[in-house]
């Protein structure tokens, strides 16, 4: 077996992700190819063989995904990775996952939409998709890396929450983030910490739609569990007219995340109890922000930023705590607004949230334009 190695790597950002799934204890991936998150798929293909696991290559993103979930009931951690158009497909399946309460890791890298757009640049028009692609009630959990390290840190995030809290966890990627290639310390692998989904005793029969997160059984070990996108009881059973079944379940479903919503809260801040103008920012986008926030100081301004590594659920708190000293708080996205409107949601009539949008062509919100916002909101406040 060719286990990850502890050391320091130049790697590229999909290659990371492959690794970090590897070392989170994936054992299969099903996919379909597709830019530009193929390099995945191919990773995994030639690794996964090497660690006595299972890479298989469907007709389609949503045979794909149908795949993951099957194979996670058979106790396997597993994993599929896609873009803009494969994700909208994988959506339906998304929301049998969310319903059944099946770990597994959707890795979406971003590109520019709607459609086919421009498959081979970056985009971040993806946001809303993954809270609120598939239809009916439900609660998700998506992270952003904005860094080779965090594709592999992110990775096995996302499959430590999907064990945990027994659901599907998006890695919203984009294509910078995906593709470029930085040096990454994989730390030694007895310092990780790695989430194993709760088991059933020999007598448990409630495996759903429970408080607090049920134990998870596998095909094959004599439980006798039907898996049902139909709403279900706690043991399984269709109750396809019953309001009470539906309200207990789909409530359950949405309180295991939304009750553990700090904890599943991840973010990265700088200066945010004593700044003027407020910065929040995700993925590539937020990699402007460092050199734009610090020639702001240097030039008098005081800039704080919180830097978003969990999207969804949107981290509330700390958004709500910038507003109480900023003035203005800038949302630098590659899309029209997507996350501008949770914060402007958040922080309400407390500071004026501007917007910094841009999109096609792939090309980044540079430092110089987000430091020409940041001057221009001082001289307007």
């Amino acid at each position: 077996m060719a286990k990850t190695q502890a050391g320091t790597f130049f790697w590229q950002g999909n290659q990371a992700c492959a690794e970090g799934a590897l070392v989170a204890g994936c054992r299969f991936f099903a996919g379909y190819p597709i830019t530009p998150a193929s390099e995945i798929f191919e990773h995994m293909a030639l690794r996964l063989p090497q660690n006595s696991g299972i890479v298989v290559q469907m007709e389609d993103e949503m045979a794909a995904l149908g795949a993951v979930i099957g194979a996670s009931w058979t106790g396997a951690k597993a994993m599929t990775a896609t873009s803009g158009p494969g994700f909208s497909l994988m959506q339906e399946l998304m929301g049998y996952a969310f319903m059944t309460e099946t770990p597994c890791v959707i890795v979406d890298v971003q590109r520019a939409g709607p459609s086919t757009g421009q498959a081979t640049k970056c985009g971040q028009g993806d946001v809303m998709q993954a809270r609120w692609g598939t239809h009916g009630d439900y609660t998700s959990v998506v992270l952003t890396p904005n860094s080779v390290q965090e594709m592999f840190e992110l990775t096995i995030q996302a499959f430590n929450l999907a064990e945990t809290y027994r659901t599907p966890v998006v890695l919203l990627a984009d294509e910078i983030v995906a593709h470029m290639r930085e040096r990454i310390t994989v730390p030694p692998l007895e310092q990780l910490t790695i989430v194993n989904r709760k088991r059933p005793n020999a007598t448990e029969t409630q495996f759903f739609g429970q408080k607090e997160v049920a134990p998870m059984p596998s095909v094959g070990e004599g439980f006798n569990v039907a898996v049902t996108g139909s709403t279900h009881n706690e043991q399984g059973y269709r109750f396809t007219a019953d309001p009470l079944v539906h309200k207990q379940l789909v409530g359950n479903l949405i309180e295991k995340i939304r009750s553990n919503a700090d904890k599943i809260a991840d973010y990265e801040t700088y200066n945010t109890d004593n700044c003027d103008v407020a910065i929040v920012s995700f993925g590539c986008t937020s990699r402007a922000m460092y050199e734009a926030v610090e020639h702001a100081e240097h030039k008098g301004i005081k800039t704080g930023f919180i830097r978003l590594k969990t999207i969804w659920p949107f981290p509330e708190k700390i958004v709500q705590s910038i507003a109480q000293t900023a003035h203005t708080v800038i949302v630098p996205e590659m899309n029209l607004g997507e996350i501008l409107y949770e914060v402007q949601r958040t922080v309400k009539d407390a500071a004026k949230v501007v917007p910094l949008n841009k999109i096609g062509g792939g090309e980044l919100i540079t430092p110089e334009e987000l430091l020409a916002e940041i001057e221009g909101s001082v001289k307007t406040n």
